[in-house]
């Protein structure tokens, strides 16, 4: 049989079997022949060669354009990969929605979607924050191309800022309205949330330290009664950051240097309106500072002398300040003697038997590079030299990177500024540095409205407009008014803090004010002006000269009898009196050595008769030793104060020229309740005397009361006296208590801080007393401003 006479799929009506077998072979060779050929050649990759480009689609963008960014030459072969880069850098560009690129034979089109163009931008929503605030968080803008990815970016930082003050359930959607010329509104609805509160501040693991001492040290509280005008108790997570390092910086100045905040959890309360936050910590044991050397590795350099400079003895309590400010007074010292590019390294080494930290102070030759120049930048109103004043270093000087360090610090500390930076570059050579200070300015004046309470002058209204930085110079000048019931004044004041480019701080007073006291049968007016410079002997000691011009008179009450001193008194009529003072001041609470203890020493010194009507010299001292116990639980405080006054005029004094003690410095007493007083004509006067001398005792505790509620107790003990009448007029007058007899008085005081002002409520009784005292068994002083 022919395979080949048999056309078709029969021959003779039938499948022809052999013709069968013939295709299945036929089919199986072929489909071996195309596996065999695929293994041995390669797939060829498809190539494309365009001779021509279309755009469709484009509205603002040039076609030009769009095909530059392809990146595709014509006439050149363009693999489908070379295709799907160029998809990807016209999407990338970020104009476009949607991209489509569709060979055509020798024409490539690309098919592209705008973004639309934002006409404007608009909030809705939000009433606690201003359009202008949310403005410059957000990157879109106005005649510029819209994009969803930015629009979501930009409703994330808006949700920051509300989460910044507390509102973490503030949401922010970012919508669209379309225009004609595919321009779109970008409007950002805002659901700003209520405030979520911190309900309560716990701490775990701390030992030595109470949860509600620690609690005092956060600057995040717990919710209290005065909640809604208190911010600080509103949760806001950046604040939580800040809460650990004070913690740290807390213990670390006590000793503890193992220190550390493992967590600190916040988490919903059961109703999810409130949040707890949780710190867990681990305490460390206690460190004090061991030996205390110094060595040097300069030649002539003697170490002895510079260990003499140090304060730190051994057994104090360990804090990082301490090492910090002896290295700040040994380079003090170098750059007296001269010395340039010392450095003191802080070489500790730690004595876990003993808990002890030895230091030993190495003085090193430090790299030797030069202040090339100063930058200052952001300063729109303050002057260059009131910044340049806060650098010792100027240029030309060695650099000394601890003084810049500080030198940042005194530049925060003016308040002239909103933020401020102090960075160091390299200069025109490897040894010069120059030192860039960039600072942004707020406003620096001030209107205070204040109210205040007192049983000497009864409520009053204080207005106080001031000006820290009075025309960009650093001075300040403000205004003080005054409108008690019984008291008023009116002070002009004026300040300059670097006279003549130095550390002299100058400041004067002008003013009047006038009494009318509920405690005398006599007003008063006074004049007076008063300049001083100030400035510092030591680290801690300062020391006034000042000079007082004042005039002064006592006046007559209308129907208020008075007894035969005080009349004798207000005859005088006006008297002026010319003085020249000093007053030196120490103060270590601080500044000193121990954190939780500190003392004030000040005594001052008047002399008058440099012309006026008055001469005297009047002194007064005083000293205050305070310390905490009991875990930092307990402040217990002792204070001391004595004057004297010396008169030598012709004339005799008056009770305004006279000490008169009021509740400031002997409690339980009405104000001028203690002393010699004048029983003539019936009458009850007050007359004051030559010398004083007291002393007061006082122990403030918490009363185991939620700490939210700001109030602390306190038992105190008070005893003083007020005498002598030498150089008084007293003919005529009957007379009690001019050779003074010692008062003593115990009494328990309630502190209350409240988000207007501390108050403070005195329970006293007086244990000794003369017949003729005003006691006052109970006492609220209120200060307040809004």
């Amino acid at each position: 049989m022919s395979i080949g006479r048999c056309a078709g799929t029969s021959c003779g009506g039938k499948i022809s079997s052999d013709y069968i077998l013939y295709r299945v072979l036929g089919g199986i060779f072929l489909f071996l022949a195309t596996v065999f050929t695929g293994l041995a050649t390669p797939a060829m990759a498809q190539t494309y060669t365009f001779n021509s480009v279309q755009v469709e689609g484009n509205q603002r963008i040039e076609t030009s354009t769009i095909v530059a960014r392809t990146g595709i030459a014509r006439g050149e072969k363009v693999t489908a990969g070379q295709l799907n880069d160029a998809y990807k850098r016209i999407l990338d560009s970020g104009v476009f929605g949607s991209v489509e690129l569709t060979p055509r034979g020798s024409t490539l089109l690309i098919t592209v979607e705008e973004h639309p163009t934002i006409n404007k931008i608009s909030f809705e929503g939000n009433k606690r924050i201003k359009d202008e605030t949310l403005e410059g968080v957000v990157s879109s803008q106005s005649r510029r191309v819209f994009t969803p990815e930015q629009a979501e970016k930009d409703a994330s930082e808006i949700s920051k800022v509300y989460s910044s003050q507390g509102r973490v359930a503030a949401t922010v959607v970012p919508r669209i309205i379309r225009r004609s010329n595919n321009r779109v509104d970008l409007v950002f609805e805002i659901a700003e949330g209520t405030t979520i509160e911190i309900e309560r501040v716990s701490f775990v693991g701390n030992r030595v330290y109470s949860d509600r001492r620690l609690r005092r040290i956060l600057a995040s509280k717990q919710a209290g009664l005065l909640r809604t005008f208190i911010r600080s108790d509103t949760f806001i997570a950046d604040r939580v950051e800040f809460d650990k390092q004070l913690l740290r910086d807390f213990y670390l100045s006590r000793g503890y240097i193992d220190f550390r905040v493992n967590s600190a959890n916040v988490e919903f309360t059961r109703e999810r309106d409130a949040f707890f936050l949780v710190m867990d910590v681990q305490e460390g044991q206690q460190f004090s500072f061991g030996k205390i050397s110094t060595v040097s590795e300069i030649k002539g350099v003697e170490a002895p002398r510079y260990n003499d400079v140090l304060k730190i003895k051994p057994g104090v309590i360990y804090s990082p300040s301490l090492v910090e400010n002896s290295i700040a007074r040994q380079e003090r010292l170098a750059l007296r003697d001269g010395v340039d590019f010392l450095r003191v390294e802080p070489r500790i080494t730690r004595n876990d038997r003993d808990l002890t930290l030895d230091v030993e102070f190495a003085l090193v030759k430090g790299p030797r590079v030069f202040v090339e120049r100063i930058d200052i930048e952001g300063n729109t109103t303050t002057l260059d030299r009131v910044i340049r004043q806060q650098f010792t270093s100027v240029e030309g000087d060695p650099l000394n990177p601890r003084e810049i360090r500080e030198s940042a610090e005194r530049i925060r500390a003016l308040g002239f500024f909103k933020e401020s930076s102090v960075e160091t570059r390299e200069g025109t050579t490897p040894d010069r540095v120059i030192v860039d200070v960039d600072v942004e300015e707020q406003p620096t004046g001030s209107l205070n409205l204040g109210g205040s309470f007192s049983a000497a002058d009864g409520f009053g209204v204080a207005i106080g407009l001031k000006e820290e930085n009075f025309l960009g110079r650093g001075q300040r000048l403000g205004l003080q008014i005054s409108t008690a019931q019984d008291s008023k004044s009116y002070v002009l004041g004026f300040g300059e803090p670097h006279l003549l480019g130095r550390n002299l701080a100058f400041n004067v007073d002008l003013g009047l004010s006038t009494r009318n006291s509920s405690f005398a049968s006599y007003d008063t007016s006074r004049r007076f002006f008063n300049p001083s410079l100030a400035f510092k002997l030591g680290e801690l000691s300062t020391l006034q000269v000042r000079y007082g011009w004042n005039n002064t008179e006592m006046l007559t009450r209308t129907n208020i009898a008075t007894g035969a001193v005080i009349t004798s008194e207000i005859a005088q009529g006006k008297r002026s009196s010319s003085s020249l003072g000093l007053t030196y001041s120490y103060d270590s609470r601080l500044g000193g050595l121990n954190p939780n203890s500190g003392v004030l020493f000040e005594v001052g010194l008047d002399a008058a008769g440099l012309g006026g009507d008055n001469e005297f010299i009047k002194t007064a001292a005083k000293a205050i030793a305070q310390t905490k116990v009991l875990h930092e639980e307990v402040t217990l405080r002792a204070s001391f104060e004595v004057g004297a006054l010396s008169w030598r005029s012709n004339t005799s004094s008056r009770t305004i020229d006279r000490f008169i003690l009021g509740s400031e410095v002997i409690r339980g007493f009405e104000p001028a309740g203690i002393g010699p007083r004048d029983l003539s004509g019936g009458q009850d006067d007050a007359i004051g005397g030559n010398y004083f001398a007291a002393a007061r005792f006082e122990a403030e505790f918490p009363l185991g009361l939620p700490e939210e509620l700001g109030i602390r107790g306190g038992l105190f003990y008070d005893v003083g006296n007020l005498w002598d009448l030498k150089n008084v007029n007293t003919a005529g007058g009957n007379i009690v208590g001019a050779d003074g007899s010692l008062r003593h008085v115990v009494g328990f005081s309630v502190l209350w801080t409240t988000a207007f002002g501390p108050l403070r409520f005195n329970f006293t009784k007086a244990l000794k007393k003369e017949t003729f005292d005003k006691e006052q068994s109970f006492d609220l002083t209120i200060q307040a401003r809004f």
